[in-house]
């Protein structure tokens, strides 16, 4: 990982720069080995034809990976032995067998399987996942985190597939309506339009409005085609390359009503869970802490509770930690059960349960939400289509009362 420093170095000159570690304190350490005092310290990514070419493993593939590994592994397979077993299992698979190579190739040469995994250039992991590996060699719990993680990752997949499956329908009617829209207004209304004109009939408001509509769209549709996917392209890639801009759309999706909590909920239940599963796996509740903030998407909750982990690490108590550390609230009620979990000494099992509740929560509302949807995709259908007839048919009624 890249982190981005700015700050002063031992005679006092400022300096800034980046340097490459797998996380936030191994970045710090870096730098105070050369005597780098810094300021801000944050993780960025190099703009890069690798870093286009590098995508994400995906989630069902990535379960799988880790529960045939602690399956091989748990039998007593050696590191190496298992991930030729796979590969050879997947030989049709081109992206996943090289993928496999480079690990067995790195292996062979006697880095650990959280080093290789690190340094391979197939596809992108998630933090949280090559240090929780990481930690589990370190500590002999190979097997159990990558079972865990392997769980984890399934159950995720899942729900995504569920919120896909559901969007299906939603999506075709607004395909189907922008389509209709866009033909209507830009082949249908010219045509009809074009015989009032010829009869030198004055056009409503509403119908010359439409026109205009329909006008702009023929003559510009390229440019505005163009400057679509340019708005998109960008938008994209300033998320991912510019702290600044990632930081305020994050922080704006949580302000949103609804979605907010939507986000919250996911969030903190996936954090809530992968700390339970490291401190069920033996992991000491600070590391545990620490390693769980990579589980963020949301730079917002991400950066807070990095900042917590820190106070975490000095002592204090997560719930005190996010407390007193400035920035976005989580939800009153994750506060309130962590804070109970770790004065009972119970947090593996209250936020195993958090998680639980708030992954029940969110599906009751995305089933609410997406309910009404579709009747929401309806009216915007008839209302498009009620104003085009309507711009149609005014200059028709004008015509006959002109004749009567």
């Amino acid at each position: 990982m890249l982190f981005k420093y700015k700050g002063f170095d031992n005679t006092g000159k400022k300096v800034k720069g980046t340097v490459t570690a797998a996380s936030h304190e191994e970045a710090a350490q870096k730098l105070r080995a050369q005597n780098i005092y810094y300021e801000t310290l944050a993780p960025t990514q190099k703009l890069s034809l690798e870093s286009f070419a590098k995508r994400e493993m995906p989630g069902e593939l990535l379960s799988a990976f880790a529960k045939e590994l602690s399956s091989y592994l748990n039998s007593g397979m050696t590191v190496l032995t298992a991930i030729k077993l796979l590969e050879n299992q997947h030989e049709g698979e081109k992206k996943y067998v090289s993928f496999l190579n480079s690990l067995k190739t790195m292996i062979d040469e006697g880095k650990s399987l959280y080093n290789a995994l690190h340094a391979q250039k197939v596809y992108a992991l998630p933090e949280f996942f090559l240090q929780s590996l990481n930690v589990a060699g370190q500590s002999g719990k190979m097997v159990e985190v990558l079972i865990n993680m392997g769980n984890f990752f399934s159950a995720q997949n899942k729900v995504k597939k569920q919120v896909g499956n559901a969007m299906v329908y939603p999506l075709f009617i607004f395909i189907v309506a922008i389509g209709m829209t866009g033909f209507l207004i830009s082949f249908v209304v010219p045509k009809i339009v074009g015989i009032f004109e010829d009869n030198n009939q004055e056009l409503p408001p509403i119908t010359q409005f439409v026109l205009g509509i329909s006008h702009f769209l023929t003559e510009h549709y390229i440019a505005l085609f163009v400057g679509f996917l340019m708005a998109i392209t960008g938008y994209k890639l300033a998320y991912k390359y510019f702290l600044v801009f990632h930081r305020l759309i994050d922080r704006m999706w949580l302000k949103v009503p609804v979605i907010g909590t939507l986000i919250q909920n996911h969030e903190l239940g996936r954090f809530s869970y992968i700390l339970s599963l490291m401190l069920e796996s033996g992991v000491s509740y600070a590391h545990a802490v620490k390693l769980s903030t990579a589980t963020f998407g949301n730079i917002v909750l991400k950066e807070l509770f990095e900042a917590a982990s820190v106070k975490v690490m000095e002592g204090n108590k997560l719930s005190n930690a996010l407390h007193i550390t400035k920035g976005f609230k989580p939800k009153r009620n994750f506060m309130q059960s962590l804070a109970l979990g770790e004065e009972s000494s119970e947090v593996a099992h209250i936020l195993n349960n958090i998680s639980k509740l708030y992954t029940e929560e969110n599906e009751d509302r995305l089933k609410l939400l997406l309910s009404l949807l579709e009747p929401a995709m309806m009216l915007f259908i008839g209302l498009i289509v009620g104003v085009i007839v309507a711009a149609m048919l005014l200059p028709i009624f004008s015509m006959s009362l002109a004749g009567a």
